[in-house]
């Protein structure tokens, strides 16, 4: 199901006295039915704050998401949200983990059983049903938690770096296993990372953020079909004009002027009216 985002705007108010802060300035993208939407910018740009926006766990200022033709005003069962802590219940199973998500929507005990250990099948953790968290690796967490999230069958699955903790070896190898996953589910997906290998590998497009107020200053489609060489010309090539704006986006940060400049003639520093007007709430 495509995913649209249409100038989404959000701003956050100041505090003793300061002025308020435009956080996203009027992002746009559209994620295609079954298509792989990775999100880059710089650190603190806004990234989760855009991904809990379009799962309907906050608001926008102005602007609006929609899946199909419906708007995100609140949370969605069609949504799935992955993130980069697992967030999983120590004192569950694997297989009860799993089916959390059903037991909340009141699925029967033996049909969430089965689904569960159809999704941990997928994520390749048969055979783990009755393992407890302790006895897992950190892999085998986030393998547990995209089965959760898979359990409920989800239209469009969100993911805020969720594999940024694993090591490379284990990185890779999870990448691989979303991507059959996704192969299998034709799940829409927004996955969020600082990794431009991780993007350029997993993505069907690549949406590089600005630096704050933050839009979309760059998106490119990955024309190189799976499976992708990770070294290969054209990944390489991809890699390496993603890292130049990026580098760029870091610089203009550093030198933009503070927040006192931006300040209309004569206002004073927590005046009222200094918060811009495209980032107080509604």
């Amino acid at each position: 199901m495509e995913l649209r985002v249409e100038g989404v705007e959000k701003g956050f108010p100041g505090t003793s006295g300061d002025a308020g802060r435009l956080i996203l300035g009027g992002v746009s993208f559209a994620a295609p039915d079954g298509g792989i939407v990775c999100v880059l910018g710089p650190s603190g740009c806004g990234k989760t704050t855009l991904l809990r926006i379009i799962a309907g766990l906050e608001r926008a200022d102005r602007g609006r998401v929609t899946i199909g033709d419906r708007v995100v005003s609140g949370t969605m069962r069609e949504i799935g949200y992955i993130t980069q802590e697992t967030t999983l219940l120590p004192w569950r199973t694997v297989l009860s983990n799993v089916e959390l998500g059903l037991e909340f929507a009141g699925v029967s005990p033996a049909q969430r059983r089965a689904t569960a250990r159809r999704c941990l099948e997928l994520v390749e953790l048969a055979g783990f049903d009755g393992y407890h968290l302790k006895q897992i690796s950190g892999g085998m967490k986030q393998k547990v938690a995209l089965a959760r999230a898979l359990a409920v069958e989800p239209r469009v699955l969100l993911m805020d770096e969720p594999f940024a903790a694993l090591d490379a070896q284990t990185r890779n190898a999870l990448q691989e296993v979303l991507l059959h996953v996704l192969e299998r589910t034709r799940t829409t997906v927004v996955f969020v990372t600082h990794n431009v290998d991780e993007a350029v590998f997993l993505g069907d497009r690549v949406v590089c953020m600005t630096a704050q107020p933050t839009r979309v200053g760059k998106s490119v489609e990955v024309r190189v079909p799976r499976p992708r060489d990770r070294t290969g010309p054209e990944l390489n090539a991809l890699r390496k004009e993603l890292l130049a704006f990026l580098a760029e986006q870091r610089l203009n940060s550093r030198t933009a002027p503070v927040e006192a400049d931006l300040q209309p003639p004569g206002a004073a520093a927590g005046s009222p009216g200094t918060l811009p007007n495209e980032a107080r709430a509604k």
